[in-house]
């Protein structure tokens, strides 16, 4: 994949997941650089972000960081195989100590 055809995915990504967040109504923060932090009530944050020089998205959990790699149709933990959004959803679930979906 081209550098532009990964900036397009990553940024559309991000927007997906921040339309998500907002039909949770969990908070966040579009930081620069390709940065969005979800912020908990008990000040914890989720940081997800582009990594283009690896052409990949990383997530920072309480529970640990991950990577995702581009796999055709959707973004796979390279370690685990967990989807982004199901990763999100689990993580995000998690931490705000209550069922959270993300699609």
């Amino acid at each position: 994949m081209t550098e532009s055809e990964y900036s397009h995915l990553a940024d559309a990504t991000l927007s997906r997941l921040e339309a998500a967040l907002d039909a949770a109504e969990i908070d966040y923060e579009r930081a620069g650089g390709g940065v969005l932090e979800i912020e908990f009530d008990d000040a914890s944050v989720i940081v997800v972000n582009k990594q283009a020089a690896a052409q990949e998205i990383w997530v920072a959990a309480k529970s640990g960081g991950f990577h995702y790699r581009w796999e055709g149709a959707v973004w796979v933990d390279t370690r685990g195989g967990e989807e982004l959004f199901a990763a999100l959803s689990r993580l995000t679930s998690a931490q705000a100590g209550r069922p959270v979906e993300l699609a």
